[in-house]
């Protein structure tokens, strides 16, 4: 019955890793090309290109396996930061908290050994 249980949450992983890669790399692309202005209304305009190559490879170090634990660790940094500007912007946070606590949903499920207290 564990091995069951084991196999359906990697899989449940597996797509929820996958959704969340496909969202960074939207986002990204969205800083790149489709609403740069936003970033500049933020005042990351000069920023923009550098934050986005930051938000690609963190999501693609997340999505692969070996590299899972420094993606996770990375975009929980990124996130981290998205947090504070959206409370000092006066924005609302459910996004990028929400995000958040998918994101270390998904590496504790990939990586068990995060919440092991030995």
């Amino acid at each position: 019955m564990s091995k069951q249980i084991s196999n359906i949450s990697k899989i449940i992983a597996w797509v929820i890793s996958g959704l969340l890669t496909a969202l960074f790399l939207f986002s990204a692309s969205g800083k790149l090309f489709l609403h740069p202005e936003q970033m500049v209304q933020m005042h990351l305009g000069d920023w923009r290109i550098l934050i986005a190559i930051g938000e690609i490879g963190s999501a693609l170090l997340f999505l692969f396996p070996k590299t899972n634990k420094l993606g996770t660790f990375l975009l929980s940094s990124y996130m981290g930061g998205a947090i504070i500007l959206h409370m000092t912007g006066g924005m609302s946070i459910v996004m990028p908290a929400t995000v958040l606590i998918l994101v270390w949903i998904t590496g504790i499920l990939r990586n068990p050994e995060f919440v092991k207290l030995k």
